[in-house]
């Protein structure tokens, strides 16, 4: 067993264990009201979309994403909330440093004995999620989850279903697919980014994702009989039909979706086995981007 596959089957544990540390976490993570940007490289990229859009969507207050490298400086926000596996990554430390005395700012992280320590203000650990390979898997749903439960918004049906993903086969013939394309809505939109990325680090896949309704909008014309279009969420009318009538694998999704999302991660480390790829090592990539300036 490689250790992606490890880690990825350990999710609903790491997911029961963020939801029952959220309480104690509640003095550094965002209130109510508080206007907040999330942050993120890769991965944790789009769960920092996945999780603002949720804030937002909750009423909890006007939420935004961006890449670190992205991020709007000229903006004011109540606080700021990075990502960081590993805390190291350049991006997320020069953000975390520019602004140091003008925005609160809070980390959530596997590692606390990095740089990040003092670069933000306030921690959130969750060394429990740390991962050895390269590709997220636990450590990226397990920061959701803990955003998810802080926001009330962590349904207990996610455990269970995360546990159906692991246990349950792929669909008969995803796995010889030669294209995957990744729909969402809302908050799943990040989900199905973040399923594309998995797609291309572990198994080198042609992979893409859209918002669900976007798709009619040019990209379904690419889409042909070996294409697998999988749906995050509830899909949109008609266009299970519109997919299927291309010859595309449709796949919706029954799960919630950060589930779903699990059954995504499977199907990478499936897909790379059978080319032969090593999931842990993916080519030119590394644990963090540490840049030199």
């Amino acid at each position: 067993m490689t250790h992606v596959e490890d880690e990825l089957t350990s999710q609903p544990e790491c997911w029961t264990r963020a939801a029952a540390q959220a309480p104690g976490y509640a003095e550094v993570l965002p209130a109510p009201g508080e206007r907040v940007a999330i942050v993120g490289c890769g991965t944790s990229y789009f769960m920092a979309q996945a999780a603002a859009s949720l804030r937002e969507g909750g009423g909890q207050g006007e939420t935004d994403a961006f890449a670190a490298s992205e991020f709007p400086y000229g903006r004011a926000y109540d606080r700021v909330v990075a990502l960081t596996r590993s805390g190291t990554t350049t991006e997320v430390l020069d953000l975390l440093g520019r602004l140091k005395g003008r925005t609160r700012t809070t980390a959530i992280t596997a590692d606390p004995d990095t740089p990040v320590r003092t670069a933000a203000d306030d921690l959130a650990v969750l060394d429990f999620a740390d991962e050895r390979s390269v590709v997220q898997t636990r450590f990226a749903t397990t920061a959701l989850t803990l955003l998810r439960a802080h926001l009330g918004l962590h349904p207990g049906t996610s455990v269970t279903d995360a546990r159906t993903a692991l246990a349950e086969p792929l669909p008969e013939g995803l796995v010889d697919c030669a294209e995957f394309t990744f729909l969402g809505r809302g908050w799943t939109v990040g989900l199905a980014h973040e399923a594309g990325l998995k797609m291309r680090e572990a198994a080198l896949s042609w992979a893409e994702a859209y918002p669900a309704m976007e798709y009619r909008h040019g990209p379904i014309s690419v889409t042909t009989s070996g294409t697998a279009t999988w749906m995050f969420g509830h899909a949109p009318d008609g266009l299970a039909e519109q997919v299927r009538g291309t010859g595309a694998l449709w796949i919706a999704g029954a799960l919630d979706p950060l589930a779903e999302l699990v059954r995504a991660q499977r199907l990478a480390v499936a897909v790379a086995a059978s080319r032969g790829l090593d999931p842990d090592q993916p080519r030119h990539l590394t644990r963090s981007v540490i840049l030199t300036h």
